[in-house]
């Protein structure tokens, strides 16, 4: 049984991937190696506590001993020496993932299980440098930004993990209340990122050709779209509408959308006039830079309001 977390990298995902289990219950272990970063990690990790209770989605009493939970370290060994399970959230290169999982294999006990938070790069070349019996206890579990409120966890389901140990994976995330789906083929990507980018293109292009002001093709996604799927899949809304319709849509439509294989020219003028979105100060949007931590609170409370809206359809 799973009782003991050990995350690698205390960054973006990290820091949440952490706040996610250790406001259910689990003993964390973050390892960061950059001491500037350890420095700043735990205030970050108190503010999500403290948003998460504000929005009353856990008690003002429980962030303390959520907090509490959570055990910073500079030793690699020391971090994962006593844990079950150990997810890396470290930078998409292949050479340091198999770095990792070498050094990982090494100084943690044999049955703990270790977890990759990519969606990009191949199991089975990540634990090319591990031990055949390691190999059993690998997976890949891809979280989604901001870790601690998007439900959905993607768990790989390759065939080298015996199904026992992959079931008790699955109801380690089901404890801390995720969605998780089993991705049985290992593709760049994985599902819910090939979905989004596919929504992206055309919303991109859309923009692109000026059919219609940014604002009103975000409102077309929310209130359109996106609100079903906030509830219901797609495969279940075609379902409900027809096949026989989506099937007469989709010859009249997709000869007429967007194909390209390569991120959309304006997305790529906009990287390179420095418009990055919200850390730069504009993207599509303009934003007040001196706002910043506003407007990020803002955003993450809307998420908070729809993962609690979100749990009744479970």
């Amino acid at each position: 049984m799973i009782k003991t977390i050990g995350i690698l990298g205390a960054g973006t995902m990290g820091h949440s991937i952490a706040v996610s289990f250790a406001m259910h219950g689990f003993p964390v272990a973050l390892y960061e190696p950059s001491e500037g970063r350890r420095q700043t990690v735990m205030r970050d990790i108190e503010a999500a506590l403290d948003l998460l209770a504000g929005e009353d989605y856990m008690a003002a009493g429980d962030v303390g001993p959520a907090l509490g939970r959570v055990t910073l370290h500079s030793d690699l060994a020391a971090a994962v020496a006593d844990c079950d399970y150990v997810i890396e959230s470290a930078p998409e290169v292949m050479e340091l993932k198999q770095k990792i999982f070498r050094d990982l294999d090494a100084v943690c006990r044999p049955d703990t299980v270790l977890a990759s938070n990519t969606s990009s790069l191949p199991l089975k070349d990540m634990m090319a440098a591990v031990s055949p019996e390691r190999r059993e206890r690998m997976i890949v579990n891809h979280w989604f930004n901001p870790a601690h409120l998007i439900p959905l966890v993607e768990l790989s389901c390759f065939g080298n993990m015996p199904e026992p140990i992959f079931r008790e994976v699955e109801t380690l995330y089901r404890t801390i209340r995720k969605q998780t789906i089993r991705i049985r083929k290992d593709i760049p990507g994985l599902v819910a990122n090939r979905i989004m980018q596919g929504v992206a293109r055309e919303v991109f292009s859309l923009v692109e050709n000026e059919v219609a002001d940014p604002e009103d093709i975000d409102r077309a996604l929310k209130f359109g779209p996106a609100f079903r799927y906030a509830t219901t899949g797609q495969l279940e809304v075609t379902d409900f509408g027809g096949l026989d319709i989506w099937c007469v849509v989709g010859d009249n439509l997709l000869k007429e959308m967007d194909n390209s294989t390569c991120a959309n020219p304006l997305l790529r003028a906009k990287v390179k006039q420095g418009k990055l979105g919200v850390k730069s100060g504009e993207g599509f949007y303009a934003y007040d830079r001196s706002a910043a931590e506003d407007i990020k609170k803002t955003f993450m409370r809307r998420l908070i309001h729809q993962l609690k809206a979100s749990e009744y359809y479970v």
